[in-house]
């Protein structure tokens, strides 16, 4: 039963706690239910995590904290649970590199699907670049290694990367001049059709061009080519 993925649900309210447990560990997935952040690192010290359920109103430290701490040290997948109605709230979690979120009230059963979902990206990733066939990207100034997932600037700096944030550049980067549509990339890379009025990807595409320093008003690395998508502008050499 240890090769079941370890979920870490971190929400204030036991009784969401509870239910997400027993819910989850019906669907043949370990899980640890804490309440804070605190909790939440002395499980990732002690033992594997495969992705984190992370509510976003937590007293004290706040989940967009958690997250962006997350960020700094670890790739593991996250999936924000929001009682807010308002989208700010959730595009800053994308941006902070969260890999998809859910309003409350939910249910279960779509939370499970968005678990499986990005479980399975994050393990086969079945649309980026083998480290097999294609180690790196050289584009522009920048080196994107696939064994490591690191970026690198010209001066040989590494720069983090989300998971969410990694995927996007490499597909990006291994479509070359190919036109990628909101749709498309939300496909590739969530494993379930775009919501017409989801702009997730926009932002993480926003966030990538800050990391570049590409600028938005006149991106030449990652260019919108209105009502089609996304493009590489510039020239990318495979390593």
């Amino acid at each position: 039963m240890t090769d079941r993925p370890h979920l870490v649900i971190v929400d204030d309210d036991r009784e969401i706690r509870t239910l997400l447990s027993q819910y989850l560990d019906k669907h043949d997935f370990r899980t640890t239910a804490v309440a804070e952040g605190k909790e939440m690192r002395r499980v990732m010290e002690r033992t594997r995590v495969d992705l984190v359920v992370l509510d976003l109103m937590l007293p004290g430290e706040d989940g967009l904290s958690i997250c962006r701490e997350l960020r700094t040290r670890s790739q593991v997948p996250i999936i924000m649970l929001t009682a807010r109605g308002e989208d700010v709230d959730r595009i800053v979690g994308l941006e902070l590199g969260a890999d998809d979120y859910l309003p409350k009230p939910f249910n279960p059963r779509e939370l499970l699907g968005r678990i499986r979902a990005v479980l399975r990206r994050s393990a086969h990733a079945p649309r980026d670049p083998s480290p097999e066939s294609v180690r790196g990207f050289a584009f522009g100034n920048w080196k994107l290694d696939t064994t490591t997932r690191t970026l690198t600037d010209n001066e040989g700096k590494d720069v983090a990367l989300s998971g969410a944030e990694y995927r996007l550049l490499a597909v990006l980067l291994s479509s070359a001049n190919r036109v990628l549509s909101r749709a498309q990339l939300t496909e590739l890379l969530r494993g379930r059709e775009a919501d017409p009025f989801d702009r997730s990807i926009d932002v993480r595409v926003s966030r990538l061009r800050q990391i570049l320093g590409d600028d938005a008003r006149a991106p030449q690395i990652i260019k919108t080519v209105y009502g089609e998508g996304y493009v590489v502008g510039v020239p990318v050499q495979t390593q």
